[in-house]
Formats: structure tokens, C-alpha cells, sequence
């Protein structure tokens, strides 16, 4: 009777998938509408001068990772003069604004008049997905509510084991506080972590308790791509012909993994070709 090896260790434990513009098209329009409506936002309730807005939505964008987080990063000192408390916001590096306002009202306003009509279910790409062995988790800026709204509609809610958003990163909304003598500084309450920063990938390490380099990651933004091949993750760049820096594979669609990444099922066929050698073995030992 032959003794077969325990199966190999997996090469790949989990997938870690952007959302927007990576498991649908960017040419379905969602990014422009949803750049339209920010500027929109900052025009109506920031009261940004309108001949600001544009340069200034995608030059915070650019630096911040999005034009959200650009708007809220501030340092205030706060200290007592004469008796007096007084306030003094210091912009940072760059275009840091400092404004305040409610997450879930700009996310709201920013989602909430999206096409979404244009998302249609995609079986090919559910399909896909199902016969992944791995576990599946999306990656995104974006708030709980838009994720669910974008997966229902390409009946895709089912195809993956967790949800990184808006919200899992940015749990903790306290103000960091340092004191002496003179001062006090605060650090903005709302500081918002989110890609491409290298926390943003630290942070969904830590939540969906994922290994790195056991983990592939698909997005189509370049820069995060880089930023995740920096933290050890195998790499995909969505939507390209060819690599770009920090990426391992790229594909024009989502609808080529397959083609592109057969290494993803290999794990399958180890297993199954495992499994009907030792059923023939068992065969041979009863006749």
C-alpha cells in the first residue's frame, strides 16, 4: 500500500480585491460622477471659491489619497493667552485644509445620485470568483453603504468573505492629545486613513488577519499597487496591458484571471489529483 504526503501547504491563503474601477470597467462613468459630485460638495457646503474647486479636488486627491481625507487633515494648537483660549489651525504639508464636516453626510451626497443603473449583474465574473478556492475580501476608500450598493447590483454581495471600507479603517475618530507646560496640540480627531497609505494596508492586515505574502492584491490605481508590493503583497494591476512598478501581473479586465493567474487554482487540482490517487490505491488494497 503506497503512503501518500500530507498536501502542500496552499500558495495562496486570500485575494484582496479593490472595488471601483477594478471588478467594473471605469469607462461605466462611476469615477467621473462621483468626482463631479465631490466638487459639487465642496461648492455647496465647504463654500470653496468655484474657480478653486477643480485643481483643488484633484491636487488633494493626489496627495491625501482622497480628496476627503486632503479636506479634513489639519494639526490645531490650542493655548491660553492672557486668559484667553486660543485656537490656531496649522496647515501641513501641502493643501491640508482642515474642514469639518459629517462623514456619512459627504458620503451620502457624494453616492447618493451615482448611476448605479449602469451595473449590471456579471455572471462571468461571479462565476469566476466562486471557483476561487481562496478567501475573498474587498479593499476600498469607499463607505459600507456604496460597497453593498455596488455588489448587490453585480450580484456579487455573496462572493466575498469580508468587507475593508470607510468604516473598518477608520474605527477610531478620538483626538490624540500632547500636553506641557504651555500648549496643548491636537492632532485633528479626523484623520482619515485610507489607500494608498502604507497604514491603510497594515490596518486590513491586521482586520482580516491575512498574511501578506500569502495574499494577492488587485486594484487598478498604480500607486497602490506600490504601496502594496512595499507591504509584501503579491501584486495585480486592473486594466493595463502591461506591469507598472510594484506590479507582479496585469490584466486588461477582471474577466482575465484566469488566463493570468493560474497559479490562483492550482491549490484545486493539487487537491483533486490528491484525491483520486488515493482513491485508487484504496481500490487496489480491497480487490
Amino acid at each position: 500500500m503506497e503512503i501518500l504526503a500530507s498536501p502542500a501547504t496552499p500558495k495562496y491563503e486570500c485575494l484582496l480585491f479593490d472595488m471601483d474601477d477594478t471588478l467594473y470597467p471605469m469607462s461605466l462613468g462611476l469615477n467621473s460622477s462621483c468626482r463631479k459630485n465631490i466638487e459639487e460638495f465642496m461648492l455647496t457646503y465647504l463654500k470653496i471659491d468655484e474657480c478653486q474647486v477643480p485643481d483643488m479636488c484633484l491636487d488633494l486627491y493626489r496627495e491625501h489619497g482622497t480628496t476627503m481625507a486632503g479636506l479634513k487633515v489639519y494639526i490645531r494648537y490650542s493655548f491660553m493667552f492672557k486668559n484667553y483660549l486660543v485656537l490656531v489651525k496649522r496647515v501641513g504639508s501641502g493643501r491640508a485644509l482642515g474642514y469639518e464636516f459629517d462623514n456619512d453626510a459627504f458620503h451620502g451626497f457624494v453616492h447618493g445620485t451615482l448611476p448605479y443603473h449602469l451595473l449590471k449583474p456579471d455572471l462571468v465574473l461571479r462565476n469566476l470568483l466562486l471557483s476561487m478556492p481562496q478567501r475573498k475580501i474587498i479593499f476600498t476608500n469607499a463607505d459600507q453603504a456604496h460597497a453593498a450598493q455596488v455588489l448587490r447590483r453585480m450580484c456579487l454581495e455573496d462572493c466575498f468573505q469580508g468587507v475593508i471600507c470607510f468604516e473598518t479603517l477608520n474605527t477610531d475618530q478620538q483626538p490624540n492629545l500632547v500636553e506641557n507646560h504651555h500648549a496643548r496640540i491636537i492632532s485633528s480627531p479626523t484623520r482619515i486613513v485610507c489607500k494608498p497609505a502604507l497604514e491603510s494596508f497594515q490596518t486590513a492586515t491586521i482586520i482580516a488577519n491575512l498574511d501578506p505574502k500569502k495574499t494577492i492584491f488587485f486594484d487598478d490605481s498604480v500607486r497602490n499597487i506600490a504601496t502594496a508590493k512595499a507591504a509584501g503583497f503579491h501584486t495585480v494591476i486592473v486594466g493595463r496591458s502591461s506591469v507598472v512598478a510594484g506590479a507582479d501581473h496585469a490584466l486588461n479586465s477582471i474577466h482575465n484571471m484566469r488566463e493570468a493567474l493560474p497559479q490562483v487554482w492550482e491549490d484545486v487540482y493539487e487537491g483533486e489529483q490528491l484525491l483520486v490517487q488515493s482513491t485508487a490505491v484504496e481500490t487496489v488494497v480491497n480487490a
